[in-house]
């Protein structure tokens, strides 16, 4: 079902929108904004899931990257799947699959449970995703995508952003059952929605006979150890891990069988062609990048407020929640100018402001709080919404419709996988950084100094213990203060890398070309 295109007595195209198109697509923007808001609800509310469940701080990460290993599997295979079973009953079932998935990870009464529903829940919903890119770049003229871009790229960048506010508020007003408990009724009413409304296309079921189960397979295994040795790698010193060594050797033995599948076969898992297209494949670069950015400050600001600040989880969802109003009220200027600028001056712009907002936060000190990461935050919010919605229109909206499924599925595969690399990559340079920051503080104290033996004695009295106790109990806290110290510098060294980052980004992106203007291109597919 398309919009209907007529031309005027003066010539002049008038394209219109059906409203039952456009109650059906805001029904899947919804589900997929549940869909990405749950790889960041639980991240401010983790100690209450571990407490609830008895976990240890090992298992505990699990219940993130559970959903971000099966998530990330599902979302290139979304574009095979949606071509086999249409649209209409894709995004039903991954609607309806996760509404229960969200329901059984509130009934959890284990760690285990809980790593295997949210493995559902993400796996599932993770088909909600791409279906939204490929439809809005499908059904809606191209001179409407200057209101139906802010939408998508509003909701891929919001739903992770305000995910700790949502769950910090959810778990401190109710209890961490309702991050998940959330769900259910508005996972019920899209997926009535997406089973009435949805007809945009039919799906080709003779597809199931070529079905390359290998490539499936390889696919799986490559992309889930991957997202597995860079969410545990930095914890477990890399390659000095066994198992994160044997997992590198099988991953990357699925990467080459899971090319080579690509390449070779008739009807590949993931078509990989929209690659020649260098508009498409300069636009997941950047998307890459913008994971990084989008999923690494999501993760670097809470992390600051819990260890520096002593935050909990709803104190830390009110600091965050300056980025999502950002983006927010910044969607609207965004859509009113990507249909006057060129798109590479707004992606410019955008990665300029996201780099002048970590250059600022680079200043951070161990005093910092709401209204010293208020600018950093604004800034963030705006550029990323310069960016998403520009990049999205140039990687999607010069291919045909017969590509977008699967380039979907990638597009937003390539988001993810930033993401990934970004998390692992702060990690582990928060970690080497902190102890060279701290081995090098260390170094600088000299003892025999006046203000370090005032302090020690001044701390030391604040102590009603004996006096050797006292005085390894004060050079205890001073320990704590110059590794607290360490711990900031290196958090302020993530955001120069960061700057650096997008800052460079800025000038590439004059190497895309300038998508042409075609008002008319969309048509009856």
């Amino acid at each position: 079902m398309q919009g209907t295109t007529d031309v005027t007595a003066s010539g002049i195209v008038d394209e219109t929108i059906d409203l039952h198109k456009i109650v059906a697509f805001m029904a899947m923007v919804f589900g997929m904004f549940m869909a990405i808001l749950d790889i960041q609800i639980v991240s401010a509310s983790l100690a209450e899931i571990q407490a609830g469940l008895a976990a240890s701080s090992d298992e505990i990460s699990w219940v993130q990257t559970s959903y971000l290993i099966a998530e990330v599997i599902m979302i290139p295979l979304s574009g095979f799947l949606g071509r086999l079973m249409s649209t209409r009953v894709l995004f039903t079932l991954s609607a309806a699959g996760f509404t229960i998935a969200s329901a059984l990870c509130a009934t959890a009464t284990s760690i285990e449970e809980m790593i295997i529903y949210r493995a559902l829940q993400g796996f599932i919903g993770g088909g909600m995703i791409p279906s939204v890119f490929a439809t809005a770049f499908t059904i809606f003229p191209a001179s409407k995508r200057n209101i139906i871009s802010p939408i998508i790229g509003l909701v891929a960048t919001l739903a992770p952003t305000i995910g700790p506010t949502v769950g910090g508020y959810l778990s401190n007003a109710f209890s961490w059952h309702w991050l998940f408990l959330v769900n259910i009724l508005p996972g019920i009413l899209v997926t009535i929605a997406a089973w009435k409304l949805i007809d945009f296309d039919k799906g080709n079921l003779s597809l199931l006979a070529r079905f390359d189960w290998w490539g499936l397979i390889s696919m799986a295994t490559f992309l889930g150890l991957l997202e597995y040795v860079l969410e545990e790698g930095p914890r477990n010193s890399w390659m000095q891990d066994e198992s994160i060594r044997i997992f590198t050797v099988v991953l990357i033995t699925g990467a080459i069988v899971f090319f080579w599948r690509a390449f070779t076969v008739k009807e590949p898992i993931v078509d990989l062609k929209a690659f020649s297209n260098i508009n498409f494949a300069l636009g997941s670069l950047f998307s890459f990048v913008m994971g990084t950015g989008l999923y690494g400050l999501t993760y670097v600001y809470p992390l600051y407020l819990a260890r520096i600040r002593n935050y909990d989880a709803l104190m830390i969802g009110e600091t965050m929640f300056v980025s999502g109003i950002a983006m927010f009220f910044s969607a609207p200027l965004v859509g009113f100018l990507s249909s006057r600028l060129d798109p590479r001056l707004m992606m410019g712009i955008g990665f300029a402001g996201f780099a002048f907002g970590t250059w600022i936060a680079t200043g951070l000190t161990a005093d910092w709080d709401f209204w010293n990461l208020f600018w950093p935050q604004i800034f963030r919010g705006v550029s990323l919404m310069l960016c998403m919605v520009p990049i999205n229109n140039i990687a999607l909206g010069t291919l045909p419709p017969e590509r977008l499924k699967n380039a979907s599925g990638l597009f937003n595969l390539m988001r993810n996988l930033g993401g990934a690399v970004g998390l692992a990559i702060i990690n582990t340079f928060i970690m080497r950084r902190t102890d060279l920051h701290y081995a090098h503080l260390v170094e600088s104290i000299q003892w025999g100094r006046t203000e370090v033996y005032s302090l020690l004695n001044k701390f030391a009295a604040g102590f009603n213990l004996p006096d050797i106790d006292a005085q390894t109990a004060a050079l205890q806290q001073v320990s704590n203060i110059v590794y607290q110290q360490a711990t900031v510098m290196a958090f302020s060294d993530i955001f120069y890398i960061l700057t650096i980052l997008f800052g460079s980004l800025a000038s590439l992106v004059w190497v895309m070309k300038k998508p042409k203007d075609k008002p008319d291109s969309i048509g009856n597919h």
